[in-house]
């Protein structure tokens, strides 16, 4: 592999160096994908999942029994009392949507807790009456708590704003495009329950994405009343081909519902669409195959701190998601950086991936994501947005093996730049 890199002896040299300091940590993950395994198998075989259940139904979708099945299997595994995982929830974006819009009505507010939240949602929250069918639209008003220069909760500010129209309390685990550590269940449980004691009538809302089998629990187990996600990330273990889950508090996963469908017919229709066997499968692989992105999230960290660059986490440090954050601090190598990750792709790797606009992001993109499943953050990508100081955020990895051939030839791209 090396032999076919230009600077390839310098490069496998690193990564020798890089994979002996990380072996302890490797250890530790694997740990952790054991007991996750057998909290997935243990919940299939409760729930006496069978052949049949593999099957998928048409039209309205009544009486799905894989479907409902399945959906008694993820609550069971991330500790809610019901959850909603379908199809036609096309991203993370939208299943949070359906949250907010589901238990939020006019004149309630939103606060998100952790500070600015990824830039897709911005739209979703809107910030006034445009017609665009935004929240605000719809009369609900909406404050976010900048985290303290520490990037912790800033309480006092909290303990302000919070009152008797603050209807949900909203929590991002992970970092986004944010300059900041992604949250612990640790942080998170401790969150909630300094909510619970300052704001008792408000709705806990955690946006779970990227963070799914990475801990032992999930924040439903940690007190959250709701959380969401995509299947297209880690829960569906790299075989899903779309969809998204909402799971927590049976009255409000059934808000959700409605919203997400209509009043009336909520989590009772919905068809499944040849979808259910690659649904029970990807989610008993999600252990293993997020523990090979773990893996390779913790391999980058140290392979690009052994070559000079900043990483957060760095490879020694506890993990809540699969994003490993890298300063590049230019832009050309942060464009570099992303072509050299599609050029290992399976799919589209003769693409030359450029920075332009895309649909609810601030700045421009460059985007590195030559996946089966498009958009799938479980598998292998890198991207950033164009603006200082230029952070690559690279996730996923199906095998632990790709990280390292996609970081390789990322390396070998950024020194032919000349800016490295």
């Amino acid at each position: 592999m090396y032999e076919t890199l230009n600077h390839g002896t310098w490069i496998e040299k690193k990564v020798r160096e890089a994979e002996k300091k990380i072996q302890p940590v490797l250890k530790e993950v694997e740990k952790n994908v054991d007991l996750k395994q057998w909290q997935v198998l243990n919940a299939y075989r409760e729930m006496k999942v069978s052949e049949l259940h593999l099957q998928s139904s048409t039209g309205y979708g009544y009486d799905d029994l894989g479907r409902e099945t399945f959906e008694k299997v993820f609550a069971q595994i991330v500790g809610a009392e019901q959850a909603l995982v379908r199809p036609n929830i096309i991203s993370g974006t939208h299943a949070i949507s359906a949250c907010l819009y589901g238990v939020l009505r006019p004149g309630d507010e939103l606060v998100y807790l952790t500070g600015r939240p990824y830039d897709t949602l911005h739209q979703v929250i809107g910030s006034s009456r445009d017609g665009s069918g935004s929240l605000a639209d719809y009369g609900v008003s909406y404050r976010e708590i900048p985290l303290t220069k520490e990037n912790a909760i800033d309480w006092l500010a909290f303990e302000k704003a919070a009152n008797s129209r603050t209807r949900m309390v909203a929590i991002q685990r992970s970092r986004g495009y944010a300059d900041r550590p992604s949250f612990t269940i640790r942080e998170i449980r401790q969150m909630i329950r300094r909510v619970r004691e300052i704001s008792p009538q408000s709705v806990i809302f955690v946006d779970n994405c990227y963070g799914e089998f990475v801990e032992q629990e999930e924040p439903t187990a940690a007190g959250a009343d709701l959380i969401a996600g995509s299947l297209i990330k880690n829960p569906g273990g790299g075989m899903a081909k779309s969809g998204g889950y909402i799971a927590g508090k049976s009255e409000l996963v059934e808000k959700a519902s409605a919203r997400l469908v209509a009043p009336g017919i909520g989590v009772e229709g919905g068809a499944t669409f040849g979808h259910m066997h690659d649904y029970y499968q990807g989610l008993f692989m999600a252990p293993h195959v997020v523990g090979e992105a773990l893996k390779g999230a913790i391999f980058t960290a140290a392979f690009l701190e052994e070559t000079g660059f900043k990483t957060t986490p760095a490879w020694n440090e506890k993990r809540t998601d699969i994003i490993q954050q890298v300063y590049l601090g230019k832009p050309e190598l942060l464009i570099a950086f992303c072509r050299g990750i599609q050029s290992a792709s399976p799919i589209d790797a003769h693409i030359l991936p450029v920075p332009s606009p895309m649909p609810g992001y601030e700045d421009e993109v460059i985007m590195a994501a030559g996946t089966f499943v498009q958009g799938a953050s479980i598998e292998l990508s890198a991207d950033g947005p164009l603006r200082p100081p230029y952070i690559a955020y690279i996730q996923g990895g199906l095998t632990y093996s790709h990280v390292k051939i996609g970081l390789a030839q990322a390396m070998d791209f950024m020194i032919e730049t000349g800016h490295f």
